[in-house]
């Protein structure tokens, strides 16, 4: 997806109407800032309005060995070119389905008090692509109280962790606590949308630790159609292997 369609996608889906004072906010951060050790976390201030970073903690080049500059003066379109292509469209999708499901479900009060999470694979300093959690509490809202300045905390977790890429909307509650409000599985919806009943059958199998040889009498299908369509169940969901794909399914029982 090319920058001039994630540019277009994303300001509509932050599209707001008024440039909010951020001084306060970003004053008590950078002074928050100094006393914070270093570790696997780092903090931005977001602009979704101008698409730029107001403030980025001096985490960022200890957790991803970046100039913070690049992202300062470059924004957005900086942070975006490093985004895993496979991940740009998921993302965005996982982005206009939480504002959606803010607009219509969350009431105007409540906004102030909702908190995002999401995730996505990043290419660091050295060209290796990391899994970043982002966690983003709302700061500023526009004329429709959408949220378009945020506090944004990254973490970065080693690549060789598998994750599926989700989106969640906790709600603090009268008890100070966060509430999940909505969550949406990407790997969920491929399990859906893109599987067929015959692949679906064969999983089902693999689930219960059946070989090829077995799946194939069970279904009075050969082995090597029962190959293909493994072959075609890893492809499609993009994966390496079937231990992966057990892996997955632990995390969607209704699927099986």
């Amino acid at each position: 997806m090319k920058y001039a369609q994630i540019k277009e996608l994303y300001k509509n889906i932050f599209k707001s109407y008024e440039k909010p004072s951020l001084e306060t906010h970003i004053k008590k951060f950078i002074e928050l800032d100094q006393y914070l050790p270093y570790s696997s976390t780092f903090f931005c201030v977001t602009n979704t309005q101008d698409l730029k970073f107001e403030y980025i903690s001096k985490n960022l080049r200890s957790c991803l060995g970046l100039d913070p500059g690049l992202l300062k003066t470059q924004g957005m379109r900086y942070f975006w070119s490093r985004i895993h292509p496979e991940d740009v469209e998921v993302w965005l999708n996982a982005m206009n389905h939480l504002m959606a499901f803010t607009l219509s479900e969350i009431s105007e009060a409540d906004r102030k008090k909702t908190n995002y999470t999401w995730n996505y694979r990043f290419k660091d300093g050295n060209d290796t692509y990391v899994n970043i959690v982002q966690n983003t509490t709302p700061l500023s809202f526009d004329l429709e109280m959408k949220p378009i300045i945020g506090l944004a905390h990254y973490t970065v977790l080693d690549t060789k962790i598998k994750m599926q890429i989700t989106a969640s909307a906790k709600l603090l509650n009268n008890n100070n606590e966060y509430e999940t409000i909505y969550f949406n599985n990407f790997s969920q919806k491929l399990l859906k949308e893109s599987i067929s009943n015959r692949e679906r059958d064969v999983i089902r199998l693999l689930v219960l630790n059946n070989t090829s040889k077995q799946i194939s009498e069970k279904l009075n299908i050969s082995p090597h159609t029962v190959d293909t369509h493994r072959r075609n169940i890893l492809k499609k969901l993009k994966i390496t292997s079937t231990g992966e794909l057990i892996g997955m399914l632990k995390m969607n029982k209704h699927f099986i």
